[in-house]
């Protein structure tokens, strides 16, 4: 996430609360803001509220009416006393850190900072900082513009040396011979070079950043799980696969019966045509470590598109 901004960026945590109180340990200022990444559209006089009435309580909170019914176990409700409860939320950051020192779960900060004895006061919130949960609240958003049509391309490269005794993997299919690669995984150099130009031209590193090889977690792993990985990883960015190309250089072993499998099962993994995932093979016309069968070596490209969310 570095990679994409200009802010202090800290690991979070298994819960939502966990992650707030390992992002409150860099917070020094008396005052803090804390808002949902699933509110979008939070807007200058939403915040401008919420400053101008910092010093009114231990805790801010924005809140909308209910204009429907309400009716709860049974029972309807006075619905004039239920209101729904918005983020940002702005504390006083000493007492917000002490109400999080316990293992009781809170859904928002307010809840915490009342269950710890903090007093809380409701400010007008916003019907534009509504909290995607489901696909049609997109349609809610109006600062969230369709996604961009430009298409990402990035390139990989990897060369693993010949190991005698273990099992060669190839993009994905095991190959007939009786040595492998020397690699911390499976050495399935083909996958590896792809991994990398997914993540190329997702702007997300590379494959050592993402599966590091001193990680005994990857340790003789199969690489197609790495792949998995990686593609799973891309659509939580949003990301989708348009096609991809790789170009593996060997002079041993001979690979051209092996590359439609390599091809299907690439594509597979990827979640696209097979027509869209081209495999070719080459020779270095004996030159170099590859022309002296020490080795392989695999280039690969890829090409991505933003998921179109607004033709679902």
């Amino acid at each position: 996430m570095r990679g994409f901004c200009d802010y202090t960026v800290v690991s979070g945590g298994k819960s939502r609360q966990q992650s707030l109180k390992n992002a409150l340990e860099h917070v020094t200022t008396p005052f803090v803001l804390v808002s949902d990444i699933a509110r979008a559209c939070i807007d200058r006089e939403l915040i401008n509220r919420l400053i101008n009435a910092k010093e009114m309580a231990d805790v801010i909170v924005p809140i909308l009416s209910v204009s429907d019914t309400v009716v709860y176990e049974g029972d309807t409700i006075d619905r004039d006393r239920v209101k729904r409860i918005q983020t940002p939320q702005l504390s006083k950051t000493a007492t917000l850190k002490r109400a999080l020192e316990t293992e009781e779960v809170f859904t928002d900060e307010s809840s915490a900072v009342v269950a710890d004895g903090g007093s809380r006061h409701f400010v007008e919130g916003s019907e534009d900082a509504h909290k995607i949960t489901y696909i049609h609240d997109l349609n809610k958003l109006p600062c969230i513009q369709p996604p961009s049509s430009a298409t990402l391309v990035g390139n990989g490269f990897d060369v693993h040396a010949f190991e005698a005794g273990r099992t060669m993997m190839l993009g994905g299919v095991m190959i007939d011979v009786d040595y492998g690669f020397k690699a911390h995984s499976d050495g399935d150099v083909a996958i590896h070079a792809l991994i990398d130009a997914l993540l190329g031209a997702a702007g997300l590193g590379d494959i050592g950043m993402l599966f590091p090889d001193n990680d005994n977690a990857y340790k003789d792993i199969d690489s197609k799980e790495l792949l998995k990985t990686t593609v799973l990883r891309l659509h939580q960015f949003g990301l989708t696969v348009v096609n991809a190309d790789i170009t593996i250089a060997a002079e041993t072993p001979r690979l051209s019966s092996y590359k439609r499998a390599m091809r299907q099962t690439l594509a597979e993994l990827l979640h696209i045509p097979a027509a869209r995932m081209n495999v070719k093979a080459t020779t270095t016309e004996k030159l170099g470590f590859i022309g002296r069968k020490e080795g392989v070596g695999v280039m690969a490209t890829a090409t991505l598109n933003y998921y179109d969310w607004t033709q679902k």
